[in-house]
């Protein structure tokens, strides 16, 4: 595996980036600041010249909709489009009129609604029929709606309207009387912009879509905006620094056109190599300069992290003693101080892990020196019972083996037991109480097959059943104790039932509350202890009095097999 560089050569390194990339960011704007001066003043000069053939526009595209506007409430146009027998005079003058100066460069006709020419401000007229199904008639906008104007197909083509746009006509009830076309063609085009775009300038106008409308030279167009239009969807700007034109653009709101200006670039060929000459020898010596001061400054940061290293290394081959000097109060200063201080707590952690170490083994000595007395005691029991037989005690006998039995259950390393060896060691129990109270209660299991796998927390049932027994019981004749065992949705209710004379109120009021274990239920306490320790808060004891007597203790708890890991 190859070995990466020191620290030390990444540390010089990082000095000489740090001094020289802004050095020769320097320089690389020196080499830029004149041309983007000069390039600076060149767009803001295309800008204003933008600006001027923009409000050439919008003065012409006013007149336009002052020109409809006013023809749409003539009676004389309206009666003249519908065939009334007006007057051409008085036509034509209204038509003149609404034109005004915008007739010099537009062209404003008449049309009928069967598409027919019927006046004009021109000789040289616009085609003598239109048709109204389709086209710039059939796209004319109704009464206060702006105007759209469509823009001509070939752009060399100087003698046919390169704009054309229409506009509905009504009469004063509302109803269509005609449409109203003005068109705008090369020579108007010319004498609208003459002027304002520079005499060093070229000026494209585009429709929306980036297809030529107007160019000063026709010829251009064609070639200029597929070049531009493929620049935009390649997601570039208008600029090539590679070619010698700049481009600027601008677009006129009212019509949806582009204005696009071009002009010669600023700076020369010439000029750019002695700016690159000026700016290389400038970098020449800002390296020279950066690699004596990376050098110095890498060495003087270098001899601290050297020591840290050091200490280290003496940490890492388990040496607790070292001490790193902390030399100037700096960064590195407070880096070696907390460097001792970690050292240092080191060792106080390992000393106590020692000591630690030392107590639980101790722990662990006295658990099993206290598991020997329970063997020893079972011992003690299976000899009781054997005596016991001999001597012909069967209820001795008895007891001890069912003690002996409920004493290695209580003494085996398994946390959680089946509900079927539980209910065994339950049985073993109740035969002990039986012997106990001569037989006065009778103890009936209600374990369906299907939950006898089912794992529960060991000894959890003897505690409920010793209550019921003990304190539900107390002075009842005919006691009865029953154990139910129902699952539901995955979750296990295990319920003691008993006929005595049931729980206190305060008691029997649904999940069973308890602030310690003192007092006489403290069965209850761990049990319910127990259930919320391994289950959470949502399971536990849940307590209540039956309706005809007795009380009924719920245990709550996740349904879960011998397969599946408890939580």
């Amino acid at each position: 595996m190859r070995r990466a560089p020191s620290f030390r050569r990444r540390l010089f390194a990082g000095f000489l980036a740090a001094s020289l990339i802004p050095t020769l960011a320097c320089s690389a704007m020196m080499l830029q600041v004149f041309r983007l001066r000069m390039a600076g003043e060149a767009e803001r000069e295309m800008a204003e010249y933008l600006a001027a053939a923009s409000s050439a526009l919008d003065t012409a595209f006013d007149a336009f909709a002052a020109a409809a506007a006013r023809l749409q409430g003539s009676s004389i146009a309206a009666r003249a489009l519908a065939g009334d027998g007006a007057e051409d005079t008085l036509v034509n003058g209204e038509l003149f009129g609404a034109a005004g100066e915008a007739r010099s460069y537009a062209g404003f006709d008449l049309y009928d609604l069967q598409g027919c020419r019927r006046y004009s401000t021109r000789q040289s007229a616009a085609p003598a029929r239109l048709p109204t199904d389709w086209g710039v008639l059939y796209n004319a906008p109704a009464r206060g709606e702006p105007l759209r104007f469509a823009a001509c197909g070939d752009v060399t083509d100087t003698g046919s309207p390169l704009l054309r746009g229409a506009a509905r006509l009504t009469d004063a009830v509302g109803r269509e009387t005609g449409y109203l076309l003005i068109s705008v063609d090369y020579a108007g085009f010319r004498q609208l912009l003459e002027g304002k775009y520079g005499a060093q300038n070229d000026l494209v106008v585009l429709s929306p879509y980036w297809r030529p409308v107007y160019c000063v030279q026709p010829s251009l167009a064609d070639v200029l905006a597929p070049r531009l239009r493929g620049r935009l969807l390649a997601g570039g700007g208008l600029n090539d620094p590679a070619e010698e034109f700049l481009y600027a653009a601008a677009r006129h709101d009212k019509s949806g056109l582009y204005l696009v200006l071009r002009r010669p670039q600023v700076f020369t060929a010439e000029t750019i190599r002695l700016l690159h000459t000026v700016s290389l020898g400038c970098a020449v010596v800002c390296v020279a300069l950066s690699v004596c001061m990376g050098l110095a400054l890498s060495r003087q940061m270098f001899r601290p992290i050297q020591r840290l290293r050091r200490g280290l290394g003496e940490v890492e081959h388990d040496n607790l003693d070292v001490s790193v000097p902390a030399g100037d109060q700096d960064e590195l200063g407070e880096l070696a101080a907390r460097f001792n201080d970690m050292v240092e707590a080191l060792r106080r952690n390992r000393e106590a892990l020692v000591e630690n170490q030392r107590e639980l083994n101790q722990a662990q000595i006295r658990m099993l020196q206290a598991q020997l007395n329970p063997h020893f005691l079972c011992n003690t029991l299976d000899t009781m019972k054997w005596i016991s037989k001999i001597n012909k005690v069967p209820q001795v006998a008895e007891m001890s083996a069912n003690l002996a039995d409920i004493l290695r259950f209580c003494i085996s390393p398994e946390e959680f037991a089946p509900l079927g060896r539980e209910m065994e060691i339950l049985e073993r129990y109740i035969e002990i109480q039986r012997v106990r109270l001569s037989g006065a209660f009778a103890f009936r299991v209600d374990l369906p097959e299907a939950l006898a796998d089912c794992l529960i927390p060991k000894m959890i049932l003897q505690p409920l059943v010793e209550n019921a027994v003990l304190h539900g019981l107390e002075g009842v004749e005919g006691g009865q104790v029953e154990v139910t065992v129902r699952e539901a949705a995955g979750v296990l209710r295990i319920t003691v039932r008993d006929n005595g004379a049931g729980l206190p109120p305060e008691m029997a009021a649904g999940r069973y509350r308890s602030q310690g274990p003192a007092g006489k239920h403290l069965g209850l306490y761990n049990v319910n202890t127990i259930l919320t320790k391994y289950y959470g808060d949502g399971c536990g004891l849940f307590l209540e009095n039956g309706r005809s007597g007795g009380a009924a203790v719920t245990a709550v708890l996740p349904a879960r097999r011998e397969e599946e890991a408890p939580c």
